[in-house]
């Protein structure tokens, strides 16, 4: 039997990934499970929540999984993604999948276009259907500064065990992602030393690569990958 498990990203919670989660259960007789992060969900509750927590949630469930499971697939969006190559490192996993996984953070350059984008459906009246503006305004006011640091913290902590990571993985991300530089593919694939590795750049996607104009393509893409011999 086969277990798949997915992490979801910083801010955010399994709806960050649920079309992907989703295809997975319909085309595969997998048992795919996505934790809820401590502080994240639909609400956010994120001022005494630590990096060390996160990743005792997701290792907990990781645990679990082998418990029960043969074989262990590991997928990571964003922060997740950080968690998964780390867990990755530090347990048996059968093949790994990083989606914007965020080992580097914040592209200036993309975040300007963002807002562009947004000012300019704010100047036609249409701001109430950007759904960039949508998502990120909900969590304006949300996040307080030691969350902040506690996710930088993670991404440190995290980063020493990209160079241990030995399973396949597939690296895939957005080159419009404004939240992490689309160029961080370049820097995980050189990190990551792993003889088996796929890396693909989806020119429409932003950050939420899950959510956006690629997904139908990753969601085939991720599943054709686990299914590889």
């Amino acid at each position: 039997m086969i277990g798949c498990l997915i992490i979801h990203g910083f801010t955010g919670g399994p709806y960050e990934v649920t079309p992907l989660a989703t295809y997975l259960k319909e085309h595969t007789d997998w048992h795919v499970e996505v934790p809820t992060l401590p502080g994240h969900g639909e609400k956010l509750d994120l001022k005494d929540a630590s990096y060390k927590q996160w990743i005792t949630t997701a290792e907990d469930a990781l645990k679990e999984m082998h418990e029960n499971y043969e074989t262990i697939y590991l997928i990571g969006f964003s922060m997740g993604g950080m968690i998964a190559a780390y867990l990755a490192a530090k347990y048996s996993v059968d093949k790994l999948v990083l989606l914007a996984a965020s080992g580097k953070y914040l592209s200036f350059k993309q975040i300007a276009a963002d807002v562009r984008y947004v000012v300019s459906d704010g100047i036609k009246g249409m701001l109430s259907e950007n759904r960039l503006y949508n998502h990120y305004r909900n969590k304006l006011g949300m996040v307080p500064l030691k969350a902040n640091v506690e996710f930088i913290k993670l991404v440190r902590f995290t980063r020493p065990y990209l160079k241990k990571v030995e399973s396949p993985v597939l690296i895939a991300q957005g080159q419009q992602d404004g939240m992490v530089p689309y160029k961080t593919v370049y820097y995980l694939d050189k990190e990551i030393h792993s003889e088996q590795k796929e890396v693909v750049l989806f020119e429409r996607s932003r950050h939420l690569i899950c959510l956006g104009e690629d997904k139908d393509t990753l969601n085939l893409m991720v599943h054709d990958f686990l299914l590889e011999d």
